[in-house]
């Protein structure tokens, strides 16, 4: 019944693409791989130079202080959750993991406000970008992993490209929203004593989105953390290639207590994004 309609070579002619791409885009993809694989290394390493105790004090004071000493709770957790990490062994490959889910996190904000910004402006730029990041976060995560190492190789590189593809666009989403959703009475008011364009994003829109702003960073950083174990199936270092590892050797306990590791672990980076974002608008 369907043979009277065209077979279109769709599949050949992406891999034509990608081709060409490898062959010829290189002067692209070879300065992001080594500016990515010393920036992770030499965080990896940093983190894992700094005793455990100091990386623990630090995270709670880090947690104590962004929502403005008003309580003991979250940096409790944090000593118990990070203490409970060490004692069944995956400290450094929880360290690895964190150092992805911040490299993969800065970028994506490093791209996804200034993008924001620029789809809040503009309805063109809204119309032109809006299928592109449903497209970014309808694909199968999966998928991406295979441009990723084409372009990229094995290892933790290919990870974050293929984490940042996955995770930035809630980033960008929120921030063209919180833009948008700025009082128009409040942009009138800045329009009627004169500021300039950039007076009004940095003095009046940004900070008057600032909260759905940092929703869509805590997204971000959550679905960053989501992408672990498909990104160890590249290489990638860390918690997720001990889950990945544990599900092909059909190892119940340590994929369960590995697996916890990792949800530990989004459980501080959840609360303490939380955290800023309330203290700011206290």
């Amino acid at each position: 019944m369907t043979e009277w309609i065209p077979q279109l070579p769709l599949a050949e002619w992406i891999k034509a693409i990608v081709e060409w791409a490898e062959d010829n885009l290189d002067f692209i993809f070879s300065p992001i791989d080594s500016t990515l694989d010393v920036t992770t290394t030499a965080l990896i390493d940093l983190l894992n130079w700094m005793p455990a105790w100091l990386v623990i004090i630090l995270f709670m004071a880090i947690a104590y202080f962004a929502g403005n000493k008003r309580g003991f709770g979250l940096p409790v957790f944090i000593l118990v959750g990070m203490v409970f990490i060490i004692s069944i062994g995956y400290w450094e490959n929880m360290l690895s993991t964190l150092a992805l889910v911040l490299v993969t996190t800065f970028i994506s904000i490093l791209i996804g406000i200034p993008l924001g910004i620029l789809m809040s402006g503009s309805e063109s730029v809204q119309r032109v970008f809006t299928p592109i990041l449903d497209f970014m976060q309808t694909m199968p995560a999966f998928v991406y992993l295979i441009p990723a190492v084409t372009f990229f190789g094995i290892g933790m590189v290919p990870g974050i490209v293929a984490s940042v593809i996955f995770a930035m666009p809630p980033t960008v989403r929120l921030t063209n929203l919180g833009i948008r959703g700025v009082s128009t009475e409040l942009i009138e008011a800045s329009d009627a004593f004169g500021s300039t364009g950039g007076q009004k994003l940095f003095k009046v829109q940004l900070p008057m989105a600032r909260s759905t702003i940092m929703a869509g960073v805590n997204q971000t950083i959550m679905l960053a953390l989501s992408m672990v174990v498909i990104a160890a199936m590249i290489g990638a270092k860390g918690l997720g290639p001990v889950v990945f590892e544990a599900v092909t050797r059909n190892q119940a306990g340590v994929g369960f207590a590995s697996g916890l590791a990792i949800v530990v672990l989004a459980i501080i980076l959840d609360r303490i994004t939380q955290q800023l974002n309330s203290s700011k608008r206290a």
